[in-house]
């Protein structure tokens, strides 16, 4: 889930893949901000500070829908 979260943040704006081999559930709290004038980290910072995660960018599959064509439907 937290993957999932990360990809939709701002500042990271890409997808994101688990691979840290943990499962099960965990709680945490994970203190960051999103304005530069904050005394708090930023969220990368914050992940690796707090967490001990880091994200690390690199190349892989990622799955996109291509649509060739478009019609109008038709009146019926």
């Amino acid at each position: 889930m937290l993957a999932g979260t990360l990809a939709s943040m701002p500042d990271v704006g890409r997808p994101v893949v688990d691979r840290t081999g943990l499962t099960g559930l965990f709680e945490f709290r994970l203190d960051f901000s999103v304005t530069p004038n904050d005394d708090r980290p930023n969220l990368l910072s914050a992940l690796q500070e707090q967490l001990g995660l880091k994200l690390e960018s690199s190349r892989g599959p990622v799955e996109i829908f291509v649509i060739d064509h478009l019609e109008k439907p038709s009146a019926n």
